[in-house]
């Protein structure tokens, strides 16, 4: 039965990633339809509409990576990105209604045009002086420049599997990135009004299972199953395209470049929102890490835990564990931690004996704006056992350590943290569990779990005293 479970989850759980793909497999002929739409051309179409469309030019908007597409084995001479961004700048310009886009990509294909109609017009008025003469073209306030400035492969790849009796399963994972450059540039003056920098990652997965098993004498079942789903590279060029056009426009109007037709309120929430999400994701490091700088110089903390001592008795037992700490912050990664515990030893058959201790430590915080971070500590410490003699606890023995752990902490909130610990306490004795024997000193693990609250002392008055 525990097999079975165990398979079957194993399974379920191979499956739950991109199943979609897996079960709506194409079988048949499918008839042309139209594009697929983005995430961002929903965003593009519902902005509020402009006080006054912008007409815009775009001779070329091209692909300046130079980079092809990356295969395993082989050489080609495929592009790794589209060569049509321009034409897909042109239709996410058009999707957002705040601007009149003007054929500039082929301009001497409108012009020829042109003259063709011209001279066949000249043609007709020779029999008839009303023919009306050709309109102007219009001209483009604001020229748009840029292009796909970078296209980096397997920027992180993974995997994971297992295998158990013929049994197993496998998924990989690579994700790659495009990165689209775009500014806004006056042809009355050539001064440039606006840059905006956009990347979009994409995704590729790979899922298989397979089972090989011998399922009589001579009897061999072999069954194997899976999947591959690739982001399409022309979607996430359009997400990208359509990223910085909407990215533009807010930032134009942030500059008082343009205006929505509703007027200022309605700018100021687009502006808000936008800042908004531009200041978190800006926080985001490559692999999707944020970054959030907190300025706190101190913190307190709650813990409880189990503790194990591994002294001369052979058998170990857990005993409990309690602590509060405060912490003070040295500089960016460094901080000065100081403890006090209570706790229990309980170790052989039937030895149990109450203790405290006062530790001082050393932190280094490895990522130290990150909301999940990893700490390595270590310093030195004093262990005192609590006596109970008529029914009063009295000090007895204190004895010296030295200690070093690890921490992993996450924040729940802009102030709190939620942290564990795991340590190793090196006393300087072969007393901690009032037996002496052989020549090497008591020492004890400790391992727990708990809040963590960030303050400043005193600046929060400092500001609301301050006269402006």
């Amino acid at each position: 039965m525990s097999k079975n479970y165990f398979i079957g989850l194993f399974f379920l759980s191979l499956f739950l990633t991109s199943c979609g793909a897996y079960f709506n497999q194409p079988v048949v002929k499918q008839d042309a339809r139209f594009g697929e739409l983005t995430p961002k051309s929903k965003t593009l179409e519902d902005l509020p509409l402009p006080a006054e469309p912008v007409v815009v030019g775009v001779y070329n908007f091209k692909d300046q990576t130079g980079q092809y597409k990356n295969i395993e084995a082989g050489s080609t001479f495929s592009t790794a990105v589209s060569q049509g961004a321009t034409t897909i700048l042109i239709k996410a310009l058009e999707d957002s209604k705040w601007f009149t886009p003007i054929e500039r990509e082929n301009l001497n294909n409108l012009l020829n045009e042109r003259n063709i109609i011209r001279a066949t017009r000249d043609e007709f008025r020779k029999n008839n002086s009303n023919e009306p003469n050709l309109p102007p073209l219009l001209f483009a306030g604001v020229l748009l420049e840029g292009g796909i400035i970078s296209y980096d492969s397997n920027i992180l790849t993974g995997g994971a599997g297992a295998r158990y009796f013929g049994v197993g399963g496998s998924t990989q994972y690579r994700e790659d990135r495009i990165t689209v450059y775009l500014r806004a540039v006056s042809t009355s003056s050539g001064k440039i009004l606006k840059t905006v920098y956009i990347s979009k990652t994409i995704l590729s997965q790979a899922v298989s299972a397979n089972l090989f098993k011998f399922v009589n004498f001579q009897r061999l079942l072999e069954v194997e199953t899976g999947f591959t789903v690739n982001e399409p590279v022309q979607l996430a060029m359009k997400d990208a395209i359509e990223k910085s056009v909407e990215a533009l426009i807010i930032e134009g109007i942030k500059d008082n470049l343009w205006s929505t037709k509703e007027g200022k309120e309605t700018n100021d929430q687009l502006v808000e929102a936008y800042l908004e999400e531009k200041e978190q994701e800006e926080s985001m490091l490559l692999y999707h890490r944020e970054q959030v700088a907190r300025d706190y110089d101190n913190a307190i903390g709650l813990y409880g835990g189990a503790n194990i001592l591994d002294g001369d008795y052979s058998k170990k037992r857990l005993g409990y564990l309690a602590r509060i700490e405060y912490t003070r912050k040295l500089s960016r990664n460094f901080s000065l931690n100081l403890n006090a515990n209570a706790f229990q030893f309980r170790t052989g058959r039937s030895y149990t004996n109450r203790m405290i201790s006062g530790d001082i430590n050393l932190e280094y915080k490895i990522l130290p704006e990150d909301d999940f971070s990893p700490y390595i500590y270590g310093g030195f410490g004093m262990i005192n056992d609590l006596v109970k003699p008529q029914d009063n606890l009295q000090f007895g023995d204190l004895f010296f350590k030295t200690q070093y752990g690890i921490a992993l902490e996450y924040f729940i909130s802009e102030r709190v943290g939620i942290r564990g610990f795991a340590e190793q306490h090196i006393s300087f004795s072969d007393g901690l569990d009032k037996v002496v024997s052989g020549k090497r000193d008591d020492f004890y693990f400790n391992f727990g779990i708990g809040l963590k609250y960030y303050f400043n002392l005193g600046r929060n008055n400092a500001e609301t005293t301050e006269t402006p």
